[in-house]
C-alpha cells in the first residue's frame, strides 16, 4: 500500500492553503495513510492547521535548528531524512515547492515528476507540457519513492476543519550545510489577498501603458477584494515586480474570477490561467487571443471601460 508525505508550505507561522491542495492529490493516490511534515520555528500553530485538514493521518513536526532556515539547501537533507518509509513524497508546485522538491529527489536518488494534475494510479499520472497545450500520462517505477510536485490550480483544496489527526513530533539526526546560513528574508508586504490562492484576480498587461497607470489596476483590485497579476510583458516592462507575473513562467492560478486588462493572451499567459473559473478580458483588440478563451469580453480602450465598471459595481 502507498504512504504519502506531504511537504507543508507556511509562513509566518500560517499553513499555505496550497498544501490542503497537495493533500487532495495525495487523497487521489488511495493511499494507506497521508502524513504532513512542518519544518518551522512555529510548529505549533501550523501543526495545528494541518492536523484540521481532512484526509490527514498524522502531521509530523520538526522544529528548526540553529542554523536552519527557508531555504531548500538546508531543508532538503531534512525532508530526505523524513521520507524514509513513504512511496511518495508531495509538495505544491508553488515557489517553495519547485525549490525544494528536486534536491529532494536529488538525495533520493529518484528522477522527480513535475506539476501533477492528475492521478490515474498509484504510480501513474499526467501533467501539462508545451506550456499546458499537451496532456501527457506519466508511469513512475513503483520500484522507488516518488518525489511529484502538486500543481495546485488543478486541485481543490482538501476540507479543513473536518479532520483530527495526531500530531507528533520527531526528531531528524541530518547534518546540516555549514557553509550556508541564514541572514533575512525579504518579501513584499499587501494587503490583497495572495495572488496564488486568491478567488479574485485582476491582472495588467503591457496595454496598461506604465507603472503609474497600473494603479487603476489596482485600485479595481481593492473595490472588488482581488489580488493583483501581470502579463510577462508587464513584468518585463517595469510596471510591477515579478512576484505578479502569472503564467508558465510566473504563478500557476485558477481563481474564481480572473480579469485580464490590456493582456493580448501570449501562450504562457494562458498557460498560468486555464483552469480559472470565470475569464473576463478588456482589450482594445478585438483580434487578441484573450478573448478566444474568455468567457466574458470587452473590446475598447480600459481607461474609459474600468472606471465605467467601477461605477456599475458601486
Amino acid at each position: 500500500m502507498s504512504k504519502i508525505l506531504v511537504i507543508a508550505e507556511h509562513l509566518d507561522g500560517k499553513l499555505n492553503p496550497s498544501t490542503a491542495r497537495a493533500v487532495s492529490a495525495a487523497v487521489a493516490v488511495k493511499p494507506e495513510a497521508i502524513d504532513v511534515l512542518v519544518l518551522s520555528d512555529k510548529v505549533d500553530a501550523i501543526a495545528a492547521e494541518a492536523a484540521k485538514i481532512e484526509g490527514v493521518s498524522r502531521v509530523l513536526t520538526v522544529a528548526r535548528s540553529e542554523n536552519a532556515h527557508p531555504l531548500a539547501a538546508v531543508l532538503a537533507p531534512q525532508i530526505a531524512k523524513a521520507a524514509a518509509g513513504y512511496s511518495h513524497v508531495f509538495a505544491p508546485s508553488t515557489t517553495f515547492g519547485k525549490d525544494v522538491a528536486p534536491r529532494v529527489a536529488a538525495l533520493l536518488g529518484v528522477a522527480q515528476l513535475s506539476d501533477v494534475m492528475s492521478v490515474e494510479g498509484s504510480h501513474t499520472f499526467k501533467r501539462p507540457i508545451y506550456a499546458g497545450n499537451a496532456i501527457i500520462t506519466v508511469e513512475v517505477d513503483a520500484a522507488h519513492a516518488v518525489v511529484a510536485t502538486i500543481r495546485t490550480a488543478s486541485w481543490p483544496a482538501a476540507a479543513s476543519g473536518a479532520g483530527n489527526a495526531a500530531i507528533e513530533a520527531i526528531n531528524l539526526d541530518v547534518t546540516l550545510p555549514s557553509h550556508t546560513r541564514f541572514v533575512e528574508l525579504k518579501q513584499g508586504k499587501s494587503d490583497r489577498p495572495d495572488l496564488q490562492s486568491a478567488g479574485k484576480v485582476v491582472s495588467g498587461g503591457r496595454g496598461v501603458g506604465s507603472k503609474e497607470n497600473f494603479e487603476i489596476i489596482y485600485k479595481l483590485a481593492d473595490k472588488i477584494g482581488a489580488a493583483v497579476g501581470a502579463s510577462r510583458a508587464a513584468v518585463d516592462a517595469g510596471y510591477v515586480p515579478n512576484e505578479l507575473q502569472v503564467g508558465q513562467t510566473g504563478k500557476i492560478i485558477a481563481p474564481e474570477l480572473y480579469m485580464a486588462i490590456g493582456i493580448s493572451g501570449a501562450i504562457q499567459h494562458l498557460t498560468g490561467i486555464k483552469d480559472a473559473g470565470t475569464i473576463v478580458a478588456i482589450n482594445k483588440d478585438a483580434e487578441a487571443p484573450i478573448f478566444e478563451i474568455a468567457d466574458i469580453g470587452l473590446v475598447g480602450d480600459l481607461f474609459k471601460l474600468i472606471p465605467e465598471l467601477e461605477q456599475a459595481i458601486g
